[in-house]
């Protein structure tokens, strides 16, 4: 990391595709301007794959005085929805960008696209085929073998037109005829061997109704709304790479406003994910999650509803970086963002996932007494909170057990811990139900140990607790990893849903909490002490339940569950 001496400032290595942007920049290319575009298909639900997508793309604009469109590339009417369009536009803005004007649509771009395939079937560039989709399979060769002209190839330019309005105005059933580019047969890039322009779907498209009943190729209409929007700098992922040729190809055959410089990086890969659309949509479809927006699906929209913050996603895509290697980022860095952001920011609050009654029995009856702890014990600008206290309390099942070594610091029947931002209390009696479960416990109080330790003895072990009368009642879920393999979309003699966790979901029910969240919303995380980060579920908050979802753990179990699984 370099730093500037004259200012002592700690100057940030900059990645591969910001230096490419400095230097067209200083060279004054493209009259000195920087656009770039995040062209999301509005086919399914964002996920943190383009999280790094979008911030990159934004990211570029706003260092380097430039602008970002929106662009949804719809140019598949059968698999794009509304509800795509609506969710893509939220993810964006929750991450904390804005796109420039208006969402733009490359649909909006459909009179221009046709005009523009006229101009190639002029020039002698593309053609009408009539070859059905097992002849064009046939007729394309593979990776070692050239492909052959189709028959078609060199039909007239007239009859190519003739053809082409024909296939326009619905004459043909799908299927029957493909407008084709003609460039090269025996080339050794596939995507360069006459790629279909476009094919005839009857349709009814989201944005332009039942006014076209043929469709441009993703290939053919992504480079032409880059040059029409003005695009300087077109940044994609690596699978794109051999694309870039085809890319070229178009804006160098057709009189477009620009040609932008299409520029390549390693998408995102994380272990223990899928983010297939194609996967997700059937982990959907399935019923298998609740929805693309479960918060233990990868996706925006999940995240969001499980409690991660823009901050904490936009740190971790800075964390990873910008490269042209592909590699697999382990999830727990992307945990690791979050715990470092919410433990900076969350309130803390006191919560008693599975409830102990215990009755402290030298306190006086019917008195409440109200103590004060920290809304955050680092952050004292976040001020005080005010707990109630009583004579009867709910600690947590798994801080009571009535024989335990010296290791276990919580309560033990005949010894003392201390209630945090409360009193030490002593385990004097248990009393069980008839199958010899506990169902309360006895104690008493040491009134003189209010905010320090008792003369003569020193409690080590710290409980969290609420009062029996003033907690709130709530359904907690306790969320993690959807699968348990780190790679579940590697393994060629399995299906991917052989590798789900089945311990993903665990739901708590009659949860008790402190009462300060009754007043909880979704957009806020809060650290249930001794528990994790946990936030209102936004989905239950809309029919007026109190769900608390498990935003991630206080500290990575998933480590020590692999490194005793490698011993």
């Amino acid at each position: 990391m370099a730093t500037n001496d004259a200012e002592n400032k700690v100057i940030k290595p900059t990645n591969f595709i910001q230096q490419i942007v400095e230097r067209d920049l200083t060279a004054s290319k493209n009259d000195g301007r920087l656009q770039t575009r995040f062209p999301p298909e509005p086919n399914g639900y964002l996920h943190i794959g383009h999280a790094k997508s979008i911030c990159l793309n934004f990211g570029l604009a706003e260092r380097n005085g430039g602008a970002c469109n929106l662009r949804f590339d719809d140019t598949n009417p059968e698999k794009e929805e509304q509800e795509y369009i609506e969710s893509i536009k939220q993810d964006v803005e929750w991450l904390g960008f804005q796109w420039q004007g208006e969402p733009r649509f490359a649909s909006s771009y459909f009179d221009q696209f046709y005009q523009y395939a006229i101009d190639l079937i002029n020039a002698g560039n593309a053609y009408v085929c009539s070859l059905n989709a097992d002849e064009a399979r046939e007729y394309r060769g593979t990776l070692t073998e050239p492909g052959r002209n189709s028959p078609y190839r060199e039909r007239s330019v007239e009859e190519n037109l003739t053809l082409f309005e024909q296939m326009r105005d619905g004459k043909f059933d799908e299927g029957a005829h493909a407008l084709r580019a003609k460039i090269d047969m025996a080339s050794p890039n596939m995507n360069l061997r006459d790629p279909i322009i476009y094919r005839i779907r009857k349709a009814e498209h989201h944005q332009t109704g039942d006014k076209w009943c043929i469709y441009p190729m993703y290939d053919f209409a992504h480079g032409l709304s880059d040059a029409i929007e003005g695009v300087t700098h077109s940044i994609c992922t690596l699978e794109f790479e051999d694309h870039r040729p085809l890319y070229d190809w178009f804006l160098d055959q057709l009189n477009v406003p620009c040609h932008p410089q299409q520029i390549e990086f390693a998408r995102l890969n994380l272990n223990y994910t899928v983010t297939s659309k194609r996967k997700l949509k059937q982990l959907v479809d399935e019923q298998i999650v609740d929805g693309w927006d479960d918060p233990r699906m990868p996706t925006i929209a999940g995240m969001r509803r499980r409690g991660y913050t823009p901050t904490a996603v936009r740190n971790f895509c800075d964390a990873i970086g910008v490269t042209k290697s592909d590699g697999v980022v382990d999830v727990a860095m992307l945990e690791h963002a979050l715990r470092d952001d919410l433990n900076q920011h969350a309130p803390r609050a006191m919560a008693v996932l599975r409830p102990l009654k215990l009755v402290i029995e030298n306190y006086p009856e019917g008195q409440v007494e109200m103590l004060k702890a920290p809304v955050h014990p680092q952050d004292e600008s976040q001020g005080t909170r005010e707990l109630p206290f009583a004579r009867e309390i709910y600690i947590d099942q798994e801080d009571f057990k009535e024989q335990a070594n010296k290791k276990f610091k919580r309560l033990v029947l005949g010894k003392e811990v201390r209630l945090r931002n409360a009193y030490v209390i002593r385990c004097d009696d248990v009393i069980k139900d008839e199958e010899g479960n506990i169902t309360e416990l006895r104690c008493s109080y040491d009134a003189e140990t209010l905010g320090k330790d008792p003369e003569g003895r020193k409690v080590k072990g710290v409980i969290h607790w609420v009062t029996v009368e003033h907690s709130i009642p709530a359904e907690v879920r306790l969320y993690d990893r959807l699968f348990n393999d780190p790679n579940p979309d590697g393994h060629k003699e399995a299906d991917f849903k052989d590798f789900l966790n089945p311990e993903s979901l665990t739901v708590l029910e009659n949860c008790r909490l402190e009462p300060g969240l009754a007043t909880a919303s979704p957009q806020y995380a809060y650290q249930f002490e001794r528990e994790g980060y946990f936030c209102l579920d936004s989905k239950a908050a809309k029919s007026g339940q109190r769900v608390f979802n498990r935003t991630v753990t206080l500290r990575d179990s998933w480590a020590k569950i692999e490194k005793s699984s490698e011993s």
